[in-house]
This record gives C-alpha cells, sequence and structure tokens, in this order.
C-alpha cells in the first residue's frame, strides 16, 4: 500500500536482465500457521550485458520474512546485503554462483490472492503477473527463464495431493505424519508460470494420445463433492488438444497435464506449465448446475489456457508490454475452437457484442492504451479488454489479409524459431512477413496506436461507365498521450449485393478478371477511394463483412436497406449487424421522443423483420436468437454522446413490450415447440440443443412482459419442472423482472434452498437479482450484501453481486441521487486493502463518468476523489483512480 504517487514504468526503458537464473530448485514446508520456502537459484552473468564489471544483483521480493542467506555455501550477514519492502540487494563476486535462500510467509492470511494463498482448505498459487516475488527473492520478470525442481512438504491428512509443474519423479514419508512429492520440469520457464497445489482433492483422469502416439495422462483436480461435475471440462480438453495438432501442428510435450478447481480466485484461469489453476466457475459443469453459457465458456477457457501451452508457455513474453503476444493471440486461437466446435457466425456475434459494448468502451475512456502499452503502473491493470479482445482482433487481421495457409505457414515459422525464448510483439509479426514475403511496418501501427478507428464510407454508381466507387476516410480519435494518429491498416471484407439479394462478382479498375462475390480490400490511407467496373445497376453494399477490423463504420443505410441485408445478405454476420443496425436507429428514434416527452411510437418495420425471422423455420436457431436480441442498454449507452439513462431504458423497455405485444402468436408458438422439445429430450450440451433452448428463453423472456396467466403458468412449469440450469435460471429471471411479487418471491426461496450448497449456483442467484432493473434495485442488492452465501473476499461473489449492478443494472446504479456511485465507492475502500486486483477491476463504471449528463459526471467525480482521498491506496487502485480523474 501506498499514500505517495507510485512509480511509472516505461516500455522504452526495457533493458535485459543483468543476471540469469539456469536452475531454480525450491521446498516448500507448509503449514497452517506458515510456510518455509527454501530456494536455491544457479545463476550466472547474462552474457548479453557483460562488460567486465559486475553489477549488483537486485532480485524482487514482497511480504516475505528473511531467514537464511548464503551464495556459493558461504553465509551471508546483514552486512552484505541490503534490505527494502521490495527488493534484496547483493553483490556477486564471480560470473557464475549459486544463491540460497529461506524465507517464511503467510499464504493462511493473503487476501489478494497472489503469490501463495489458501483457497478454503487448498494451498495454490496464482504468480502471473509479479505474484512469484511473494514466494521468494527472484528475478520476477518474464525475460529470465529456468528450469525448476519442486519439493512439497505438508501433513499427509490435510494434505494427500502435493502437485507443482512438470512430472512428478520423487515422493514418500515423513516424520510426524507428514508426506513430500518432488516434481520436475524440463522446460525453462519465467517464474510467472510456477505453480504448486496441496489439498484434500479427488481427480478424474483419462489419457489422451499423441498425434506422434505418446500418451499423456490427464487429470482434473476437484473437491470430493465436485467430482460429478468435470467431465465436460475432460472432454473440452480432449477436443482442445486434438484441434491444437490438427490446426497448429502443436503437440504436447509433457507426460502429464493436470487442471487443478479453486474457489477463490482474481481471474478465469492460469496457464501455469503442466498445472493449470482455474477458477472453479471455468471448470465445473453439468446441467442441472450450470447453464449452456457456463458449459461453453468452460470449454472455451479449458482451450484458451491449454492452447497456451505453445502460445505463451513455450514462447513468452519479453516483457510484460508484450502481454498481447501471448493473449491476444491465445484468445484468437479459443475463438477459432470455439467456432469449429460450434456455430462459427453465432461465436462472431457473440465477440462482436462483446468487443463493441466494452472495449470500445475502453478505447473511449481514461484507461484506453494501445494493445502493447507504452507505460503502466500497476500492471494487473492491463489485463484489459485491449490486451485481450483486441489483441486477437489484430491476429484475425493478419489472418485475414494473409489467408488460413499464409497465416499458418506464419506461425509454424514463429513457434520453430522462437521456442524456448521470451519475444516480442515484433517478433510475431516478423515472422508472419517473413514466412509470407509481405511488409507489415505500417499494419504495426495497430499494437501502437490507441483507440478505435471510424471508419466513414461514401458511394458513387455511374451508370454510363458502368462503374461503382466505395470512398473510405478513416480517422481515430485523441487517446491519453496520443493526440494525433497515422493511418491504420484497414482490412474491409465486403460484397455488393444486386436487386435479387445476390452478390456481385467483384472487379476493381485495372484488374483483369472478377475475383468472387466476396472480397478483402486494405484501406491504408487516410482517404481511399476503390472503383468496381462491370457494374450494370446500382448495388447495396455489404461492408465490413464479419468485423473484418475492430473500427466504427459509418454509411448512410436507410432502414429499408437494413431490412434487405437482414433478408438476403450471404455473409450471417451482417445480415444479424444490419438487424442491430435497424433496432439502433428505431431504438435513438424512441430515445429522442422520450425526451422530448412525446408519445412513444415504434417503427413498424422492426416488428416486420423479427416477423420474419420467427416465421422463417429455416433459419438456425442460434441465429434467430441473436437478431431478436435488441442492442443492450450498455451498448446504447456506448455509442451515445451523451448518455441519459433513463431515456435509453425507457425506450428500450418499450420497444421489448411492443414486440411482445405484436409478435405475441408467432413467440409463443416458438416458445411452445422448442420447450416440448426440451421436455421430451434428455440435456445435451451441443450446439443444436443449445441453439434450441436459446430461442426458447428469449421468446420466453418477451412473452413474460404480457403478463398473462398462460405465460405465468408456463414459466413456473419451466421453473419447477425442466432438467437444466439454463432454462431454471432463465424462468427464474423473467419472474424477477416481473410483477408477479408472490411467485418471484417463492421462486427466489425454493431456488436458493435447493442449491445453498453450491457456491457458483448462488453466484447466478446474486446476479439475477443484482441486474434486475425493477425500481429499488439498490436496496435489493445492498439486503443481499448481508446474505450467508455471501462475502467479500471471494471474487466470484464481488464479480456476481456489486459487479453485475453496476455493469448490467445501468438504469438502478445510474440513479440521479448518486447513491449507486457512492455504494460501489464505499466497496472499492474496502476492497482496496483486502484484494486491489479485484478493488481495481470493479472501477469501471465510474472512471466513465464523462459519457454522463453533467449532475452525474459531478457525482461520479466526486465519488473517484473520495476514493483518492481514503488513506493508502494500493498502486492498483490508484493508478485507474489518477487517471480517470486526469
Amino acid at each position: 500500500m501506498r499514500t505517495e504517487q507510485p512509480k511509472v514504468i516505461h516500455l522504452k526503458d526495457y533493458q535485459a536482465p543483468d543476471y540469469l537464473i539456469d536452475e531454480t530448485t525450491l521446498t516448500f514446508e507448509l503449514h497452517e500457521d506458515h510456510t518455509l520456502v527454501h530456494a536455491q537459484l544457479v545463476m550466472r552473468r547474462n552474457p548479453e550485458r557483460a562488460d567486465g564489471s559486475l553489477p549488483a544483483l537486485v532480485l524482487d521480493g514482497q511480504q516475505l520474512e528473511l531467514l537464511a542467506l548464503s551464495m556459493d555455501d558461504r553465509e551471508l550477514g546483514t552486512a552484505d546485503y541490503q534490505l527494502t519492502d521490495s527488493h534484496l540487494t547483493l553483490q556477486p563476486v564471480s560470473d557464475s554462483f549459486t544463491l540460497d535462500s529461506t524465507v517464511r510467509i503467510h499464504p493462511e492470511s493473503n487476501t489478494a490472492l497472489e503469490g501463495l494463498y489458501k483457497s478454503g482448505s487448498m494451498f495454490c498459487t496464482q504468480c502471473e503477473a509479479e505474484g512469484f516475488r511473494k514466494i521468494t527473492y527472484y528475478l520476477d520478470r518474464p525475460d529470465v527463464m529456468s528450469r525448476f525442481t519442486t519439493t512439497v512438504s505438508a501433513e499427509q491428512h490435510r494434505y494427500p495431493v502435493l502437485l507443482s509443474n512438470g512430472n512428478p519423479v520423487a515422493s514418500g514419508a515423513e516424520e510426524g505424519g507428514r508426506h513430500w512429492a518432488t516434481w520436475e520440469d524440463p522446460f525453462k520457464k519465467p517464474a510467472y508460470l510456477f505453480a504448486l497445489v496441496a489439498g484434500d482433492l479427488w481427480c478424474v483422469e483419462d489419457v489422451f494420445t499423441t498425434m506422434s502416439q505418446r500418451e499423456v495422462t490427464l487429470r482434473i483436480y476437484v473437491e470430493p463433492e465436485n467430482i460429478d461435475k468435470v467431465q465436460h471440462a475432460m472432454d473440452s480438453l480432449k477436443k482442445s488438444m486434438r484441434w491444437d495438432e490438427e490446426v497448429y501442428g502443436r503437440e504436447y510435450d509433457l507426460d502429464i497435464f493436470m487442471i487443478v478447481a479453486v474457489n477463490d480466485f482474481n481471474m478465469g484461469a492460469m496457464e501455469n506449465k503442466g498445472l493449470n489453476i482455474f477458477n472453479s466457475s471455468c471448470v465445473l459443469a453439468r446441467a442441472e448446475t450450470a447453464t449452456d453459457a457456463a458449459h461453453q465458456r468452460v470449454e472455451a477457457v479449458v482451450a484458451h489456457e491449454y492452447f497456451h501451452n505453445w502460445s505463451g508457455n513455450r514462447v513468452t513474453c519479453r516483457d510484460w508490454f508484450q502481454l498481447s503476444l501471448k493473449e491476444g493471440f491465445t484468445v484468437f486461437r479459443d475463438a477459432e475452437f470455439s467456432a469449429d466446435m460450434n456455430s462459427r457466425t453465432v461465436k462472431r456475434i457473440e465477440d462482436v457484442a462483446f468487443l463493441r459494448t466494452n472495449q470500445f468502451a475502453e478505447d473511449a475512456g481514461p484507461m484506453a492504451h494501445p494493445v502493447r502499452p507504452d507505460s503502466f503502473i500497476e500492471i494487473s491493470n492491463f489485463y484489459t479488454l485491449t490486451v485481450y479482445e483486441k489483441g486477437s482482433e489484430v491476429v484475425r487481421m493478419i489472418h485475414t489479409l494473409l489467408g488460413a495457409e499464409g497465416f499458418r505457414k506464419g506461425t509454424d515459422l514463429y513457434f520453430e524459431r522462437h521456442d524456448g525464448q521470451a519475444v516480442t510483439c515484433d517478433d510475431f509479426v516478423k515472422a508472419m512477413e517473413d514466412a509470407n514475403g509481405v511488409d507489415l511496418t505500417q499494419f504495426k501501427r495497430w499494437y501502437s496506436q490507441a483507440g478505435t478507428p471510424r471508419l466513414a464510407v461514401e458511394e458513387a454508381f455511374d451508370a454510363t461507365a458502368r462503374t461503382y466507387s466505395l470512398t473510405f476516410r478513416q480517422s481515430c480519435p485523441a487517446t491519453p498521450g496520443q493526440a494525433e494518429k497515422l493511418p491504420f491498416v484497414i482490412p474491409v471484407e465486403l460484397g455488393l449485393l444486386d436487386a435479387a439479394g445476390n452478390d456481385l462478382p467483384l472487379r476493381l479498375a485495372g484488374e483483369g478478371e472478377a475475383l468472387g462475390g466476396n472480397r478483402v480490400i486494405s484501406v491504408t490511407e487516410a482517404e481511399q477511394t476503390f472503383t468496381f467496373v462491370d457494374i450494370a445497376e446500382k448495388p447495396l453494399p455489404s461492408l465490413l463483412r464479419g468485423l473484418s477490423a475492430p473500427v466504427k463504420l459509418s454509411f448512410p443505410y436507410g432502414r429499408d436497406q437494413l431490412m434487405f441485408l437482414m433478408q438476403h445478405d450471404s455473409d450471417g454476420f451482417n445480415r444479424w449487424d444490419a438487424g442491430q443496425q435497424l433496432s439502433v436507429q428505431v431504438l435513438q428514434e424512441l430515445i429522442g421522443q422520450h425526451q422530448r416527452g412525446e408519445a412513444l411510437v415504434l417503427d413498424t418495420r422492426l416488428l416486420d423483420a423479427f416477423r420474419s425471422l420467427l416465421e422463417d423455420e429455416s433459419l438456425d436457431q442460434a441465429m434467430v436468437a441473436e437478431m431478436l436480441s435488441l442492442p443492450s442498454e450498455a451498448y446504447l449507452t456506448e455509442i451515445s454522446e451523451v448518455a441519459d439513462v433513463d431515456a435509453i431504458h425507457a425506450a428500450r423497455e418499450f420497444a421489448r413490450r411492443s414486440i411482445s405485444d405484436a409478435l405475441f402468436p408467432q413467440l409463443l408458438a416458438r416458445y411452445q415447440a422448442n420447450r416440448a422439445l426440451s421436455r421430451e429430450t434428455p440435456y445435451v450440451a451441443s450446439a443444436e440443443h443449445f441453439a434450441r433452448r436459446t430461442l426458447q428463453n428469449i421468446a420466453l423472456s418477451y412473452l413474460m412482459l404480457s403478463g398473462k396467466a398462460e405465460v405465468l403458468q408456463a414459466c413456473l412449469e419451466q421453473f419447477e419442472a425442466c432438467d437444466n440450469m439454463t432454462e431454471r435460471l432463465t424462468a427464474l429471471s423473467v419472474l424477477v423482472n416481473s410483477g408477479f411479487e408472490d411467485e418471484k418471491a417463492r421462486a427466489l426461496a425454493s431456488f436458493a434452498d435447493h442449491f445453498k450448497d453450491n457456491p457458483l449456483v448462488m453466484d447466478q442467484w446474486f446476479s439475477v437479482q443484482a441486474g434486475s432493473t425493477l425500481p429499488g434495485g439498490l436496496e435489493r442488492v445492498q439486503a443481499l450484501m448481508g446474505h450467508k452465501a455471501f462475502t467479500l473476499k471471494n471474487p466470484n461473489k464481488v464479480r456476481a453481486l456489486i459487479g453485475a449492478f453496476a455493469n448490467q443494472n445501468l438504469v438502478n446504479f445510474h440513479r440521479a441521487d448518486g447513491a449507486g456511485y457512492r455504494f460501489l465507492a464505499d466497496h472499492v475502500i474496502t476492497l482496496n486493502a483486502l484484494n486491489p486486483q479485484i478493488a481495481s477491476r470493479q472501477l469501471a463504471p465510474l472512471t466513465r463518468w464523462r459519457k454522463y449528463d453533467e449532475a452525474r459526471q459531478t457525482l461520479m467525480r466526486a465519488e473517484l476523489e473520495r476514493i483518492l482521498a481514503s488513506g493508502e491506496l494500493s498502486s492498483d487502485v490508484y493508478e485507474v483512480v489518477s487517471k480517470s480523474l486526469a
């Protein structure tokens, strides 16, 4: 904790380490009130930094009690080193030496969940980004890679399972009822990939045969009561391993791969070499307790962490500014995997909806930064949507520009060239260039320039010359520290539709022949015109198909044109996007009517479009469900110059009720048909079944707005008689948002009683109530804070209740009296002392204060100033608050 301004770290100041660590041998003695850590480091001067003199050795270390220190078996006294709260400094006398140390730490009281800590009765670690320095004194930076041998010692009856990275090599009993196990990792890794777990755990075991016919043991460890909830994760792991072999040629390299589920975890999961530690929410999935979305999330997160074995572990980051080197690349890989496992179009729709609502908002806020940041105060604040999601989009654009074959050539060269190294984003791009003979110099601006580019498009048709021209103008708004932006390379995938809705053959001026009806052009200048020839009639452009670049597109589509694209575009994503644009235009019209005090009148074209979707049974049900979903209040807020929270909520609710009233028969028919299939068919976690339930549930959410008794009975039947959490939770959610007070109260009580012993299901119970937009939302959340199943010490609980309220329940969070802002600030101040990472991540809704009216701006800014003045702020919270107020 600190009250003074923390130090800013800059990318331009990077220097290679003075020393390297070839071998790291660790011994942990785990006890209930302390842990002893013995470390032996075999070190040498870095030949890249050797200049004749021997610099001081400066090791990172925080919250460590140093008990013993020796160099080359010579015991060192206090006169031989300098010790501060964050570093141990000593002077080597030779180029190569061995350093031994013993420290005492206290994982049992570690509420920040960094380093070694206890989750319930289990010891576990989280070392990324800089948690290893809370375990022992070390060069805690990703470009120092070492081979690790780890021995763990603990009471056998309390901790029968002792795990670490790599392969098990020895184990045995000790006096006093203790035992030990030794693990050896043959691959060099940075300290952030170190892992240790000790607990009373059960495991599900399986075997995977690699493409070279090696057998790998797979184990997923959980607490005994969860052993029946891991088969889906195991199936997902095996699919991931096979996919990575087939698509990228990457084979697993150890004899064993392990996953451990823990309840207290700041993030989703961690890819520690051979021993992945997961938030239990990303492992445990069974029909009765996990929704379809949770099943898909488990599959995606298991894949993501497994894929890191190559894109992050075998090839890692040189420094934390390069974080997107592993995260952006791996998010792209897991998205492609999910697309192959499920519906590619629906996966893209989900990803883009999330990107536009959340990452675009981050790009427009005070924490805006490039995919490769220039500086930071606290690295944990840069595990952001920009690094992950926008970083993935940057990799996706390379894939689009090079094609699948060219991209695979680039990744093959990247892995071959840099295996066992800590490298940079530039190294990744260079491999793509060298493998394909292309120049991506200008493209790399995506890594260095912050903000979401805007792409305005104008059309011109010359009937006489039979030409059709599109003029693109790109710009990018100023962001903190970057007032001016140079032009990006923006790949635009497009098609031109004729009057019948068919893709026209596309031939640019100067080309000899048409190159199909779908193609990618690269916009590389601030203003650039592309002219298509042999165009007999004025076409309708389908632009930025699949969101081929993470930009904000502007083209003057009329509502009839958008309806035409919804019906005819050959690109499924753009059909959805046309529907979203139509909905936005209609909703913005309603918002204006509300602000002027006029009666709200819905454009019937939206109803006509939705009616045609519901009546066309040939369409993919998942696609229909996505197209029936109106843009969220958060997205409408993001695209507003000044967000009128009350008008946005009123307009969207009016549109939902209008859809319910006008399309009740069609919605009811779809609901009844799909619910009947659900009753007749056992639960299956497959894309087809996900699609059916998704459409069924969105139909129910519209139908319940009617307030009709027959719908209430259908909802109660679904709640009580279904065999899966997807249907039960949706039924509960629409009840909670309805006016049926007695039925709502009974359902909430029944749900809580039935699932009181399942923490993850109770998180969903909290979130459903926190997200209810009915009046009194803050008071309901405040009351739930006192529930026995809630604790501020568990990150999942904080996200489920406080996070869901502040991020999803906008009309209640942004109450005109500022009570929602005071509530969030109070808990950020409390969390700052408990868990700084979670505290800083809850701040996002307050950081966007400039988006709102003057009265709300004043209230939000006052709460940020109160947090800043509250005392000893962690660097995590200080950085976010200070940048938000700057």
